[in-house]
């Protein structure tokens, strides 16, 4: 019954959130982070436990004969269970709200890149840079030196011009350190 009444209150949440009436953050999920909850709203998370620990709980109470002593035991273990395959459901749903801090420019600053056009000069040229998370990214890179970048070179990112919208670069030399 504990748990039939949960639900209720969860389902109505949800209408409330998609007919607008409500946020999907409308409740700050501090308090989950000791149970392994954290990564997601904690409206997704308690609504994904009371889900489960009400079927557990349901399945429980048809199994297992009517005695107050099993009643709490079924209770205990509901909850047991709901949290544990919360944990393991809201695993792959943290990466969908995950709001950290929002790339940059500038987070390509110091990175070094591949040159892809046949030059690069002062009012031409373009590379290929990878991001820390493992993406690529062309980009538009200018060089305020004569020195000779072309395609498959290597250079090293310095500067970014917001205004132009390109980085500078500057040419390196990579050695294969596994042959000295």
């Amino acid at each position: 019954m504990l748990f039939s009444f949960l639900l209720v209150a969860v389902v109505g949440y949800w209408v409330l959130v998609l007919i607008g009436a409500l946020d999907i953050e409308a409740l700050e999920g501090g308090f989950l982070d000791g149970f392994g909850l954290s990564g997601v709203p904690a409206t997704v998370a308690l609504s994904i436990a009371v889900a489960i620990a009400w079927f557990v709980s349901l399945v429980g109470g048809v199994l297992l004969p009517s005695a107050l002593v099993l009643s709490i035991l079924v209770l205990v273990v509901a909850l047991a269970v709901a949290l544990f395959a919360t944990r393991l459901l809201l695993r792959p749903l943290r990466p969908l709200f995950s709001g950290g801090p929002e790339a940059s420019r500038n987070d390509f600053v110091g990175s070094l890149c591949v040159i892809r056009t046949g030059r690069v000069s002062p009012d031409f040229g373009q590379a290929e840079v990878t991001a820390a998370d493992g993406s690529s990214a062309i980009i538009q890179v200018r060089q305020a030196g004569a020195d000779e970048l072309g395609a498959g070179s290597s250079a090293l990112i310095y500067d970014y011009d917001a205004d132009g919208e390109f980085f500078w670069v500057t040419p390196v030399a990579l050695t294969d350190r596994g042959n000295h």
